[in-house]
């Protein structure tokens, strides 16, 4: 008789009635939500923070690049030695001093600028002032040099290499950005997620077998179903609370944004400004929109089938493993010298995906490891946004799926021995000798 409905409906329903379970799944996304309502609220204070920095510029050069804005006001100094200077800012709650030496050459600036603070100015900050700096001084060595700067300006060439296969598909290196985005989300998604719950798994297997309630059950259920029923059981309480974790947060963020009055859109100020700024710009606008055209533009129905596709069979077939080591031990703590080697194939394939896949998406090092099925699910999913023939993405998937039938068949054998053995450690001599059993 096949139980293994039976199996999955009891393990999906422990879980989710579970009280730790419950509390955690409710808890977790309100936990969430309340420190990045906390950061939202700190970043609101920090805008309304106004910056005073004085500035002395002995040379009267660029005294009049610094404006005042909502945020940043400066005070011009003239006429005072640096001594007096330092003093009188000292004094006050001021951000800091910018000394611009009368020594400055419009050709070598180095040591003759400085900014004295009472505790070290944020990189961001100095950032934006040394580019400032180095614009204007450049402009007036340019001056001072004859050059003219508006010639200059009006002789630069914005190229942009327009790309076209030989069929007459056009793309573009904004294409190749959102290619990149949908790809690291997937591959980083799978292996969060298999790191999540392929140790619920584990944990599952490893209590019921220190209470001995694996031993009533085995006697009528095959090994191979109830390891199949735990993984499906399991990962079924793991999406079902993935879910409830979506729809509480955009809950709790348009709670939190109508009684606490924390606008999460302000969470990155200073950034905000930049981006408002940008949107300014009808250059950063065109590669907005051909951003979004390069979004609708990819094969979505296909990403969406394979990334499911490839999900489920790279979690099952992990999943398989985290089981088979929660049978092998006691305890988690024997888990660590069977863990490695199950973690190893999926940090090698992130990498691979990073640095490979986003240099030659279809190079020699991506292709192989698109195939093999310990990395495939990760790798190939980040080479799919990039024009993956269908041939290649069926035969990586048969590969998959046929590894996880062999995986489970051995894992089955080494959880059919090892739910029923206590107090020893195992090695992987043994693990080898429960496989041929």
């Amino acid at each position: 008789m096949n139980h293994l409905p039976l199996i999955i409906k009891r393990e999906y329903l422990t879980k989710v009635r579970n009280k730790s379970f419950i509390i955690m799944t409710f808890l977790s996304p309100i936990i969430f939500m309340g420190l990045i309502a906390l950061v939202a609220y700190l970043s609101q204070l920090n805008k309304d923070k106004i910056r005073v920095v004085t500035v002395l510029d002995e040379t009267g050069l660029v005294q009049d690049m610094f404006k005042n804005t909502e945020h940043m006001h400066y005070n011009i100094l003239e006429h005072m030695s640096l001594q007096d200077a330092k003093k009188l800012v000292n004094e006050t709650d001021g951000t800091g001093l910018l000394h611009i030496s009368l020594n400055v050459s419009t050709e070598d600036d180095e040591n003759t600028i400085s900014f004295y603070s009472k505790e070290a100015p944020s990189l961001g900050f100095i950032t934006d002032l040394e580019r400032r700096l180095e614009k204007r001084l450049t402009n007036l060595n340019l001056k001072r040099k004859g050059v003219d700067i508006d010639m200059i300006n009006a002789s630069k060439i914005r190229v942009d290499i327009l790309q076209e296969s030989f069929e007459g598909e056009k793309t573009s290196k904004v294409d190749s950005v959102i290619k990149l985005i949908f790809g690291g989300a997937a591959g980083y998604l799978l292996f969060m997620f298999i790191i999540i719950y392929g140790n619920m798994i584990m944990r599952s297997v490893i209590e019921e077998k220190t209470s001995r309630i694996i031993e009533v059950i085995i006697s009528s259920v095959k090994p191979i179903q109830l390891m199949l029923g735990k993984i499906i059981g399991t990962s079924l309480a793991g999406i079902t609370q993935f879910v409830i974790w979506l729809i509480l947060g955009g809950v709790l963020v348009s709670l939190t944004s109508i009684f606490f009055g924390v606008d999460m859109t302000e969470l990155q100020t200073p950034q905000r400004e930049i981006v408002n700024q940008a949107m300014e710009n009808p250059e950063i606008n065109a590669q907005i929109q051909n951003a979004a055209n390069a979004f609708f533009s990819l094969p979505l129905v296909n990403l969406v089938i394979a990334f499911i596709l490839f999900f489920i069979g790279g979690y099952l077939l992990y999943s398989s493993f985290y089981a088979a080591i929660g049978a092998a031990v006691d305890n988690e703590t024997d888990t660590q010298q069977f863990m490695m080697p199950i973690i190893m194939p999926l940090v090698l394939a992130v990498y691979i995906g990073v640095f490979t896949v986003i240099e030659d998406p279809h190079g020699t090092v991506s292709t192989i490891f698109s195939f093999i099925p310990l990395t495939s699910p990760v790798v190939m999913l980040m080479r799919i946004p990039f024009g993956v023939p269908l041939w290649q993405q069926i035969v990586s998937l048969l590969l998959l799926i046929g590894t996880f039938i062999v995986t489970v068949w051995f894992a089955a054998k080494i959880y059919r021995v090892g739910i029923l053995m206590y107090g020893k450690k195992p090695s992987y001599k043994e693990l080898i000798k429960w496989i041929k059993y």
